[in-house]
């Protein structure tokens, strides 16, 4: 490769380390690929560091020892994140929005992929600590927030369909009970889809009594893998005392609907509670 001016060095390394969060590269490869000491590698990445802290992209983290390196945590600042959620609730809180059962049509929104790096980036925010090996969602609706979240902690997404398919092979299925409906509901998901003992974290667009949850909760227990947290778009907050999942993170809580005078009461959701909101 042509040796590289230091400025064109730090935008490669910059592009490099937000393609690959959650990954330790090692100093090494820095050093090899530009043909620079490992001094001057590390002087680069003190500004590139800086300049993420600064901006709100994320954090930069450095293992030291011979298998050591840097690694990417995105993150998202609070004031950012308050700033996108109320834009977003504001969107949410839009009479034409309102569908029977209390529901929301969401649909424009989870399409739009701008506003699902947002999302997702504020769901690898809340876990970022967590060593998550998969994210899982239920099919349709949650794929869109399953990806956007994978990509920003780099790990691959699970998904669980509700029906069988001879496409997928030998499956797990169970049936659960509908928090919202009291229906009972059959999920699947494929035996080869996750590696036993993985920790997942589950992510889901709309959440009423938490249902489609606990059905992926009691899922992953046939797989031995560890629920390391969930992450929900829109929360109701109108079956509280029937929740079937207690500990879940959620951006927004819909706290509100007046069917005849067409009016949407949504808050900030549990994302903020300890964040200065």
């Amino acid at each position: 490769m042509k040796k590289l001016r230091r400025s064109a060095r730090l935008v490669d390394m910059t592009q490099h380390l937000l393609a690959h969060p959650h990954t330790l590269t090692p100093l090494t490869l820095f050093a090899e690929q530009y043909g620079a000491a490992k001094s001057s590698i590390s002087e680069d990445l003190s500004i590139i560091k800086e300049a993420f802290e600064v901006q709100g992209v994320g954090q930069l983290k450095t293992v030291a020892g011979a298998a050591g390196g840097v690694k990417y945590i995105p993150q998202v600042k609070t004031e950012e994140a308050l700033h996108f959620m109320r834009e977003l609730i504001e969107q949410l809180a839009n009479p034409e929005r309102l569908l029977p059962g209390g529901y929301l049509y969401m649909s424009d929104i989870l399409g739009n992929p701008a506003t699902m790096a947002k999302i997702g980036k504020l769901f690898a925010t809340a876990y970022a600590d967590k060593n998550v090996d998969v994210v899982m969602t239920v099919e349709t609706k949650g794929i869109p927030l399953a990806y956007a979240t994978a990509m920003f902690l780099n790990v691959p997404v699970v998904i669980v369909r509700r029906d069988n398919k001879v496409t997928e092979g030998s499956v797990v299925s169970i049936n659960y009970v509908s928090g919202s409906s009291k229906r009972i509901q059959t999920m699947s998901l494929a035996r080869r889809g996750l590696a036993e003992q993985s920790r997942v974290l589950i992510v889901d667009d709309f959440m009423k009594a938490g249902g489609t949850l606990r059905g992926m909760i009691d899922l992953l227990q046939e797989f031995r893998a560890t629920v390391v947290g969930c992450g929900v778009l829109v929360e109701t907050t109108a079956d509280v005392s029937e929740r079937l999942v207690d500990e879940y993170v959620s951006l927004a809580k819909l706290q509100d609907v007046d069917f005849k005078g067409k009016q949407i009461e949504i808050e900030l959701g549990s994302f903020f509670e300890n964040r200065g909101e």
